[in-house]
């Protein structure tokens, strides 16, 4: 059975809308999908809608961005109520703060002398309250400076680097609860993304199970054949159920939908207990 329960539509920072991004996983025979974009849930009524109509099974979901010991990770929140108003709420103070973190992101790209980026990024953002690091990258490739989306990051967008602004988003355990409180499944998005030291993957992992956290995204396109090995061995050793997303973004914009491998089957996948009748 072909799962995808993570990507993104033009609602936060993909380059597609819901309905578009749902006809395009089904055209890849996905079976399971989730939209998980990044704190916000304004898309998913549209994602679902054409989901259905396309003959898949829709999981409702959202990507939350965690502030965790300096370092950002995310988590999924899958299966939430998208009614949920506590988890609207606290997804809007998330959100918060984003102007202002563009506005700071394109001087910074100014004193290195890249112009107009700001404008750039918000004409690449259908919604400009959700403005982020990936339409400045689109905005980079687009006016020339960077190969690809991948180079617009690793060049400018990551701690260090000159389009660089850090944010403070939620915190681990609070994120957990929302999900939870909206009678969702908290998985850790795509862990090999995060460059921690195996010490630091260790506290994360603890602390995330600890807070409830179920899950632990395994195959995923951020990560390489050797992650999928790796994380397959944290979910056993921790007890985490295994995830599988494709983090969907857009057009020749990293994995598409299809293109990955099934879970290990010695695996418990999250979906396990789901009724996918």
């Amino acid at each position: 059975m072909n799962v995808d329960l993570h990507c993104h539509s033009n609602v936060s920072d993909g380059a597609l809308a819901p309905a578009e991004v749902a006809r395009r996983a089904a055209r890849a025979r996905v079976a399971v999908w989730a939209l998980t974009d990044h704190d916000q849930l304004d898309g998913l009524a549209e994602a679902r809608a054409a989901a259905l109509a396309a003959g898949m099974r829709f999981v409702d979901g959202v990507e939350i961005s965690v502030t965790w010991r300096g370092s950002t990770v995310h988590v999924l929140g899958l299966r939430i109520d998208p009614q949920d108003a506590s988890l609207a709420a606290a997804l809007a103070t998330v959100r918060g703060g984003r102007l202002e973190r563009a506005r700071a992101m394109a001087d910074e790209l100014a004193g290195a002398g890249i112009e107009g980026a700001f404008e750039g990024a918000l004409d690449r953002a259908e919604n400009p309250a959700m403005v982020s690091r990936t339409h400045f990258a689109r905005f980079l490739v687009d006016a020339g400076v960077v190969a690809d989306l991948r180079d617009a990051f690793r060049r400018y967008l990551v701690p260090g680097k000159p389009g660089y602004v850090p944010h403070r988003w939620a915190q681990l355990a609070d994120a957990v609860r929302w999900i939870r409180a909206a009678r969702g499944q908290a998985v850790l998005a795509h862990p090999g993304r995060y460059g921690l030291s195996a010490g630091a993957m260790d506290a994360l992992l603890h602390e995330f199970r600890d807070a409830g956290g179920e899950g632990i995204e395994v195959v995923t396109g951020s990560h390489s054949p050797e992650q999928y090995r790796h994380f397959a061995a944290l979910a056993v050793q921790y007890g985490f159920a295994a995830s599988r997303g494709s983090d969907f973004h857009g057009p020749d914009e990293g994995a598409e939908f299809g293109t990955l491998p099934p879970l290990d089957p010695a695996l418990r996948p999250v979906w396990q207990d789901w009724e996918l009748a």
